[in-house]
C-alpha cells in the first residue's frame, strides 16, 4: 500500500468510525498527544479527551449524524517521509437530513507515522464562509 493510500484509509476509517457513532475507534486513529480542534476554535487536546467528548456527542447532539465529503478529493501532501498533511473538504448531517453547504468545512489534518501505523496528530475544522467585503 502507498503511503498516499494509508492516509487515505485513516480519513476513511475515521469517517466509518463517525458514522457508527463508535467513539473508541474514532479516537484510536489519534496519538496520545493529538489536539483536535473544532470550528467553534475550541481544543480538545489528547486521545482520552477525544475520545470523551466524541462519546458526548455520538450520545447526544450528534447521534445519529453522518459525516459526508464536499465531493473535492482530499488533497494530500508529505513534507517528511513520517508527516502527512491532508485537506479535506467536509460536512455532517444529523439524522435524515440532507447536507447543508452552510455546514461545509475544510479540515486539515496532520498525520504522523509510527513505525506501519499513520495516525492523525492534529485536527482543524474551519467553517467555511464567504470573504468579508
Amino acid at each position: 500500500m502507498t503511503e498516499h493510500r494509508a492516509v487515505e484509509a485513516v480519513l476513511r476509517d475515521l469517517t466509518e468510525a463517525w458514522n457508527a457513532g463508535d467513539a473508541t475507534a474514532f479516537a484510536d486513529l489519534f496519538t496520545e498527544d493529538a489536539d483536535y480542534v473544532t470550528f467553534f476554535g475550541v481544543n480538545t487536546p489528547g486521545r482520552a479527551a477525544i475520545e470523551a467528548g466524541h462519546r458526548a456527542l455520538f450520545a447526544g447532539p450528534l447521534k445519529g449524524s453522518k459525516l459526508t465529503g464536499t465531493g473535492e478529493p482530499p488533497k494530500i501532501r508529505f513534507p517528511h517521509p513520517d508527516v502527512a498533511i491532508a485537506l479535506v473538504g467536509g460536512n455532517s448531517t444529523v439524522a435524515d437530513t440532507a447536507p447543508d453547504p452552510a455546514r461545509d468545512s475544510t479540515i486539515t489534518y496532520v498525520l504522523v507515522r509510527d513505525k506501519a501505523t499513520w495516525r492523525i496528530t492534529s485536527f482543524q475544522n474551519t467553517r467555511r464562509t464567504g470573504v468579508p467585503s
